[in-house]
């Protein structure tokens, strides 16, 4: 039944991992969305969320924010409200990238990496990183506006091996398969 379909609304995309050992540096782990205009949608972000930052319009929120995976639960929690997005946005696409202050870290050195995307109670997706174990950062979701308006969801990780400035300017880019 199309027009009845409301598509993707507001989504919680959270991430977790477990501290590192006692005597080692502590491992840190970052939720960054990227907003993609529609006049060029595989170009620069438009602006990026961070742990430092918000939408300019509210839309995209870090809820909660870890340095060390220290805690109970999901460590870190990003709210994207996709309905209350500008119409000038085409794109929004969702990664995680491994702070690299204490030496080279990949996911495969990361305790038991979690990402979780979720529609009100119902789960969209989940993903442990380990088809990318060799990266630095990786992409695990991509918001996809299509000419009705309407928000679709792709799941997956796809790596990247860049310091946490290079991924915020590449993670956008087409892939090749």
């Amino acid at each position: 039944m199309t027009g009845f379909s409301k598509g993707i609304r507001k989504v919680e995309v959270a991430l977790k991992w477990d501290p590192s050992p006692a005597g080692r540096p502590p491992t840190d782990l970052d939720i960054i969305a990227a907003t993609f205009l529609s006049g060029d949608p595989y170009g620069a972000p438009a602006y990026l969320v961070h742990f430092d930052s918000r939408s300019p319009d509210g839309t995209i929120l870090l809820n909660r924010d870890s340095t060390d995976g220290k805690g109970f639960g999901w460590d870190e929690v990003m709210t994207i409200e996709l309905d209350r997005l500008d119409d000038r946005y085409a794109r929004v696409v969702v990664g995680v990238v491994i702070q690299q202050r204490s030496g080279r870290k990949t996911f495969a050195d990361v305790l038991n990496p979690a990402a979780r995307i979720r529609e009100g109670y119902t789960v969209l997706a989940e993903d442990d990183f380990g088809s990318v174990l060799g990266a630095t950062a990786a992409t695990f979701a991509e918001f996809v506006r299509d000419d009705s308006g309407e928000w679709t969801f792709h799941p997956g990780a796809h790596g990247f091996d860049e310091d946490p400035a290079a991924f915020t300017q590449v993670m956008g880019r087409v892939r090749r398969s």
